[in-house]
């Protein structure tokens, strides 16, 4: 998902809560805060010398003691507001920071309507050699 396909289910859903499904089918607890809208580039040069850059917008998703605290799409819609200018564009793959035992990111992969308000599903990452070709892998292991 987009900033631009994640800021217009904001709008189009205005005032209800938002629940997040990590990729296990549980769920980050309801009280969580938005703490960051971060704009993510990493530059690499992965393994065949191939010099590279990964964009992203990143949510960085805190639990704290306030059970009581709910986030509605107006409030995180406002927030993404605030960011436009620091993320630029819009175009920009939209993820997840959320710590569990260990910190982790994951690719927000979809937004479904439910009965108690937006669901987002949170995907996997993975690594991967970027140059089987001058590796000499087929593409399932690196250098």
């Amino acid at each position: 998902m987009t900033v631009k396909e994640f800021c217009a289910a904001l709008a189009k859903h205005p005032g209800v809560k938002m629940h997040w499904m990590l990729p296990d089918q549980s769920f980050v607890p309801a009280h969580y805060h938005i703490t960051e809208v971060g704009k993510v580039q990493k530059d690499f040069i992965d393994c065949g010398g191939t010099v590279r850059s990964a964009t992203s917008c990143l949510l960085q998703v805190w639990v704290a003691n306030d059970t009581d605290h709910r986030l509605e799409t107006n409030t995180l819609a406002s927030i993404m507001a605030v960011a436009e200018p620091l993320l630029a564009t819009d175009e920009l793959p939209l993820e997840v920071e959320y710590e569990d035992g260990v910190i982790s990111q994951y690719p927000v992969a979809g937004m479904e309507v439910t009965p108690s308000g937006l669901l987002f599903s949170l995907g996997t990452k993975h690594t991967a050699c970027l140059a089987p070709e001058k590796c000499g892998v087929d593409g399932t292991g690196c250098c």
